[in-house]
């Protein structure tokens, strides 16, 4: 019996058949739960993470705001983290998720720390 791949899964599948990262310009992936959001560049060519960064990291952790702000602190970081090995250009990936919201203020926070999309 064939299973049902349905909502944030489909849109999931059909966005990674259109993107692939590189080690020039890696994919920029986000996943986020009720509480936390993770960001992680990968290398799709050799199946490497370059950089990854959560609210879960140490530097991170402690911080005040909302989830919102929490989102834009993390594209900060992941930014200057690939910026510290040399990557400027990224492929962003929403992983299924709306443009919105807490994936919309990563993304802003990234393009602020000097990534460019």
């Amino acid at each position: 019996m064939a299973m049902q791949i349905v909502g944030r899964e489909r849109r999931k599948l059909r966005i990674r058949r259109k993107i692939s990262g590189t080690a020039e310009r890696p994919r920029l992936t986000v996943f986020r739960s009720a509480k936390h959001i993770y960001a992680q560049a990968v290398d799709d060519a050799t199946g490497n993470t370059l950089a990854h960064v959560s609210t879960l990291a140490k530097s991170l952790k402690g911080a005040d705001g909302t989830k919102t702000d929490d989102a834009k602190r993390v594209g900060q970081a992941v930014a200057k983290a690939l910026l510290a090995k040399g990557v400027s250009k990224v492929v962003f990936d929403r992983n299924g998720y709306l443009y919105h919201g807490r994936v919309r203020a990563l993304a802003d926070g990234a393009r602020e720390g000097g990534l460019e999309f």
